[in-house]
């Protein structure tokens, strides 16, 4: 530590020793200064007591002015002579960037840190080791409440402190190349959030299924199997993705669909009126994005009734096209989490409330589980939860806090805008541009920050990088955050395990920091990770489970009669009365029936065969 009278600015007879004297405290002197920049001459060598081991790129350096300590981080070192000698002294030049300046408070002499630089050191002014209390300063959060996530790499014994206010505000990304510890850090920084904020609200979309194990007893989950998110919920785009399975969409099936819903949508308001045709004057502000429920049955039957039409004949095609699109996806295992219910009902509320936590009941997070999912389900599902968070922070006026966290968010946000599912781009991108008015947050994770779209990464206000290797992933970061520093990101390539440099909002000053270590059952994934490089006996593995769950066949239990099971379409329409398990079987299994006609290709669509 240097003495008082030299961080005061007292150049005292010591300070102007020879710094290579064994009682020498001070590292170098400026020897030259620009606006951003300041250079210091020292020695790599210099006598045993000196602390010139500090010279190491991203320590910080403070340089005594007078008035008060600027900051500095080593961001490169050299030695001028390009000579290394054994006998003698080897002088080196410093290069350091400065970031700010350290002021001693009248009265108190507390030191308060301050971005700006109003006064620059003269030549020879002395460089010596920064003191902690000055560093403590740099790294606080002028009063706002904060809370440690680690140690600085600096000083592991100085906390880093974050303001998950201010993370969560204005939305917050978490980059790095795999292996590094991101998805530990997810789970670390959403611990912290839920103590702060016992009103929040946590949705994390989990395409590897590893976070409902470290938020167990705050978590719920919901996977294929347990989802319940009624097609009504859909907008026709979204709807539109399932019917085509992520091929291109046709425009006449779409038109069709938007003239068909809104007129099932008033069928089901009105149960005692005649199913018919109607003019779109007659549907009010009813359309085919409002999420009233409706009963696919009767827009099978508008299908049919709109075939039979004479002036329909030109779009019969297109009609028995859509008509095999709905029938294919309404029985296919896959969808059963949109078509499963029995009963059309208007049970938003409940949907909602069980996706969303409210109420939580102790356990504010939703893991939803994507893996195994069919890409165009996971599109369309996570376009309909982005937009159902937003209209419900809206709707609460801001009552309601919720973070939606998407995991390999690059999936669902791809830069390349011919990629990924529009509807999901944009749900996701309304909640980064305007969420936080409402409180709806948005927590960005992903380990190509090149892949994902830069609007989006633009939005985040706090990014903690850690170790990215590829140089077009370190261009995006230098690019999306506006005070960064060159040299600070230099030591993205190279950082270590749990590593990070934290940027933004959430922290006074750009820090490189090391996460705290988690407890094993707080790790994201650790469970799968114990299992690696266990050897499993041929008996534990059954093919036919495997196949069958490939097949997605659910086995019925023992003594069921399947054709006791009601369809969700009642007795309105026979073809769809079967369960899926009849489907499943081989062409031959399955009797004749004027129902199971062999399927026709029509264009990108199949239809079965009529008589007619």
């Amino acid at each position: 530590m240097y003495a008082e009278d030299g961080a005061r600015g007292e150049a005292t007879a010591q300070d102007r020793r020879d710094p290579r004297q064994p009682d020498a405290r001070m590292l170098g002197r400026v020897i030259n200064c620009d606006g951003a920049r300041a250079s210091i001459a020292s020695y790599a060598d210099a006598a045993e007591g000196a602390p010139t081991n500090l010279w190491n790129i991203g320590k910080l350096i403070s340089v005594n002015t007078g008035h008060s300590r600027l900051v500095g981080l080593v961001s490169s070192i050299e030695m001028p002579s390009g000579i290394w000698l054994e006998d003698s002294h080897n002088p080196i030049k410093v290069h350091l960037e400065l970031i700010g300046e350290v002021r001693d408070e009248e009265g108190t002499r507390k030191p308060i840190f301050d971005r700006g630089i109003t006064t620059y050191p003269n030549i020879g002014a002395i460089a010596h080791q920064i003191r902690v209390r000055d560093l403590e300063a740099v790294y606080q959060l002028a009063g706002r409440k904060s809370v440690s996530i680690g140690c600085l790499s600096q000083n592991s014994n100085i906390s880093a402190r974050i303001s998950v206010d201010s993370m969560l505000n204005r939305h917050f990304a978490i980059v790095g190349t795999t292996g590094v510890g991101k998805s530990t850090a997810v789970s670390l920084l959403l611990h912290k959030a839920i103590e702060e904020r016992p009103d929040l609200r946590i949705l994390i979309l989990d395409p590897h299924n590893e976070f409902y194990v470290a938020f167990k007893s705050k978590a719920a989950r919901l996977d294929q199997t347990t989802l319940d998110l009624p097609f009504w919920l859909f907008s026709l785009e979204e709807l539109t993705e399932v019917l085509f399975r992520g091929r291109d969409n046709v425009v006449e099936e779409i038109d069709i669909l938007r003239d068909l819903i809104p007129v099932a949508k008033v069928n089901y308001r009105n149960p005692g009126g005649a199913l018919r045709l109607r003019r779109s004057s007659d549907m009010g502000s009813i359309t085919a994005d409002t999420p009233i429920p409706y009963r696919m049955s009767d827009v099978l039957r508008l299908i049919e009734e709109r075939m039979g039409m004479l002036e329909s004949k030109a779009e019969r095609p297109a009609l028995k096209a859509l008509k095999g699109r709905i029938e294919s996806v309404v029985n296919d295992a896959a969808f059963r989490f949109m078509f499963g219910s029995h009963i059309v009902e208007d049970n938003i509320h409940e949907a909602i409330g069980k996706i969303f936590r409210v109420p939580h009941n102790g356990k504010p997070v939703m893991c939803f589980q994507l893996a195994g999912m069919p890409s165009e389900v996971v599109n369309s599902v996570c376009s309909v939860l982005a937009r159902l968070a937003f209209d419900l922070a809206q709707g609460s006026q801001g009552k309601l806090k919720l973070l939606v966290v998407c995991e390999e968010a690059h999936r669902y946000m791809p830069s390349d805008h011919r990629l990924g599912f529009a509807p999901t781009r944009h749900a996701l991108a309304r909640i980064a541009k305007e969420g936080r008015k409402y409180g709806c947050y948005l927590g960005v994770v992903t380990q190509r920050p090149g892949e994902l779209d830069p609007t989006i990464l633009s939005q985040c206000s706090t990014v903690f990088a850690m170790r990215l290797a590829n140089d077009r992933d370190q261009d995006i970061i230098r690019s999306a955050i506006a005070d960064s520093s060159a040299s600070t990101l230099a030591f993205l390539s190279s950082m270590g395990q749990r590593e990070a440099i934290a940027f933004g909002e959430a922290v006074a000053t750009p820090m490189r920091l090391k996460f705290e270590e988690l407890e094993q059952s707080l790790i994201p994934g650790a469970h799968a990770d114990a299992s690696i490089g266990e050897a499993s006996r041929d008996e534990e593995v059954d093919l036919a489970a495997i196949i069958d769950s490939m097949r997605r066949i659910e086995r019925p239990a023992l003594g069921a009669d399947p054709e006791s099971d009601p369809s969700f379409f009642g007795e309105q329409s026979p073809l769809l009365k079967r369960p899926v398990a009849d489907f499943e079987m081989s062409r031959a299994q399955r009797p004749e029936t004027p129902e199971r006609r062999p399927l026709r290709r029509f264009g990108d669509g199949a239809f079965r065969q009529n008589n007619d």
